[in-house]
């Protein structure tokens, strides 16, 4: 399993590691002092006497490459600024499944509702959620039993 961190955050680690080696350290206490197994120290040290320092650079973490591009990523905000009525759904409500929806109608991509969940986050959308309330609420009238009648009927601290 690949340990926390940014590439460059394990690549300092590495460099540490190494630096304590060189500094006559044993393998176990470097292992124990930069917070990995004493195999991951031993790889690293034959790694550096095979290759040298340069085989420890940082490199991304392979993966799936993205199935929206940086200006589709970029011009989704603007497409949903319009609002989901205009793309013919009946209320002005967005869902994941609304917007994979138009995902897959503008930039011809599928993609499942939960990564449009944390696509939405990485591009700093929110998820909103209506509030709840009745059209015939009488605000006045909740401010007023809030006032005087709630007042009256909540307990008291008992001396």
């Amino acid at each position: 399993m690949r340990p926390r961190g940014t590439p460059e955050e394990l690549e300092r680690r590495r460099r540490r590691a190494i630096d304590l080696l060189k500094a006559g350290a044993s393998i176990t206490e470097v292992a124990r002092r930069v917070g990995c197994s004493h195999s991951s120290v031993i790889l690293w040290r034959d790694t550096v006497r095979r290759r040298g320092p340069a085989a420890l650079r940082a490199r991304p973490a392979s993966g799936r490459p993205p199935k929206l591009s940086e200006p589709q990523r970029a011009r989704l905000p603007q497409l949903l600024l319009r609002g989901a009525s205009t793309w013919g759904f009946e209320t002005d409500l967005w869902t994941t499944r609304r917007i994979a929806t138009v995902i897959r109608r503008e930039f011809r991509v599928r993609l499942h509702r939960a990564h449009v969940g944390r696509l939405l986050t990485e591009l700093g959308w929110s998820c909103q959620k209506p509030e709840r309330r009745a059209l015939e609420r009488d605000e006045a009238a909740i401010a007023r039993w809030k006032r005087y009648r709630w007042t009256a009927v909540k307990k008291t601290r008992s001396a």
